[in-house]
């Protein structure tokens, strides 16, 4: 009996923000995050055979950077709101909230408690269910969810993944295997 094959997911970063985590909860891309979500588009393109499934998180600047790949794909876009940006805490002040975000991202999803192993448990679930190849646009933290959830690591940032970075998964029996880091960062947050 042959062992069925793994299902891959591209994990893409979004593209530059036009604005900060503490100034808007919905930028979209600016320049340069456009160009980014271009030349990811012609990467994946260029790197997977025949068109597959795009999936983004809700916030506009994850489906501006699938849109370049949908468009050439002619594809629709899907919107999946498990794969979006780890909430901020209620009642954090927007401009407070990279100050909390920078102070997260140095522990464990243990260290944050059980509404944010929830998200990461809903995201990683979710992912894990899928039965088909797609490439999934996302977050710093969503991403970085995946890789340390398919490598044993609680901490919320393994790798700092830079904008429109490609990270590769497999998924077998509903188990994550890192194939490709995407590539790194000098900068966490924008």
């Amino acid at each position: 009996m042959s062992r069925p094959a793994p299902v891959r997911l591209y994990l893409v970063r979004h593209g530059r923000a036009e604005a900060g985590w503490d100034t808007s909860l919905d930028p979209g891309l600016d320049d340069l995050g456009r160009r980014q979500a271009e030349t990811a588009a012609r990467q994946l393109a260029a790197l997977i055979a025949e068109p597959i499934a795009v999936i983004s998180s809700p916030l506009r600047r994850c489906r501006e950077t699938a849109a370049p790949l949908a468009e050439t794909w002619g594809a629709t876009v899907t919107v999946e709101p498990a794969v979006a940006e780890i909430p901020s805490p209620e009642g954090v002040p927007m401009d407070r909230r990279t100050t909390w975000l920078r102070a997260a991202m140095t522990g464990t999803w243990a260290d944050l408690g059980p509404r944010y192993a929830a998200f990461r448990d809903g995201l990683v679930d979710t992912l894990r269910r899928r039965r088909a190849p797609a490439v999934v646009v996302s977050h710093f933290v969503a991403i970085n969810a995946v890789i340390g959830t398919a490598t044993g690591d609680d901490r919320l940032v393994i790798r700092s993944l830079d904008n429109a970075s490609i990270t590769v998964v497999d998924v077998l029996d509903e188990q994550f295997s890192l194939v490709e880091a995407g590539h790194e960062a000098d900068t966490l947050i924008r």
